[in-house]
């Protein structure tokens, strides 16, 4: 069911994968969309797409590790579009590494932009959101947030950290008319796992297909934007603390 938002709002990690086909979807559903990426240039190619397919968007630069950028960013978003209703945290690194290799500062890349960023980020948006009388914040955590992937320690931590903020956020903001979920994606062809689709990686393409129920390796980043979809809209207005699993069945086994 097509949904129109007439909203504005913030998607970080917007230029690409999953983050780039959640703000197509809003896009396409009428939302004025603010896309942030680590790179003013990549931001900019994907706001045109989405203009050029009828969409409004403009493109914004933040490091989303870095609390300064996150609050100057939101601050900045809403006050170009005269406020805030929609906040994706996206944002992410994937940085697979054996336990023993993992140094600090791979696990600092991971945990302060998956975890610490999002934490931000919904602290930078709340004040807006509850000014305009309420509105949803969406995080997109993983199926390794509760499934073990060797050599993704770190990877997993921020994931399943995801899942504990969305609900203490959930009760902490519900009480100001604000919408605190989750989006628990599984395995999904993107950028950031394409060294693992290439050439050479037949064996672990086989065993995601294998453990995958519906035996497709990896999801479409539009089976996640589906999903978005439905937590804005106002059929999720009473879901608050939820975790969204859409993983073609993986985590059913």
């Amino acid at each position: 069911m097509k949904r129109s938002y007439n909203r504005t709002v913030i998607v970080t990690g917007g230029s690409q994968g999953i983050g780039l086909a959640i703000a197509q979807r809003y896009a396409a559903e009428g939302a004025s969309v603010a896309i942030v990426a680590r790179g003013l240039d990549r931001a900019t190619a994907a706001a045109e797409g989405i203009v050029a397919a009828g969409g409004k968007a403009r493109a914004y630069s933040a490091d989303c590790a870095k609390v300064a950028d996150i609050r100057a960013v939101v601050d900045q978003v809403a006050a170009d579009h005269g406020g805030l209703d929609l906040v994706v945290s996206n944002a992410g690194s994937f940085r697979p590494m054996p336990l023993e290799d993992t140094t600090e500062d791979v696990w600092d890349e991971q945990v302060d932009l998956n975890l610490k960023g999002a934490f931000f980020l919904v602290q930078a948006a709340a004040p807006h959101l509850v000014k305009r009388g309420g509105g949803r914040v969406v995080l997109v955590s993983s199926i390794a947030a509760v499934r073990a992937f060797p050599n993704c320690a770190a990877y997993c931590a921020s994931k399943g950290g995801l899942v504990s903020l969305t609900k203490a956020l959930a009760v902490e903001l519900a009480p100001k008319g604000v919408n605190v979920n989750t989006i628990m994606p599984g395995n999904v062809e993107t950028p950031i796992n394409a060294h693992l689709r290439g050439p050479g990686n037949e064996a672990n393409i086989k065993l995601m297909s294998d453990r995958t129920p519906t035996g497709r390796a990896f999801l479409d980043p539009a089976d996640i934007a589906g999903a978005a979809a439905y937590l804005a809209s106002d059929d999720a207005k009473a879901v608050h603390g939820a975790v969204l699993i859409v993983d073609d069945g993986w985590c059913a086994w």
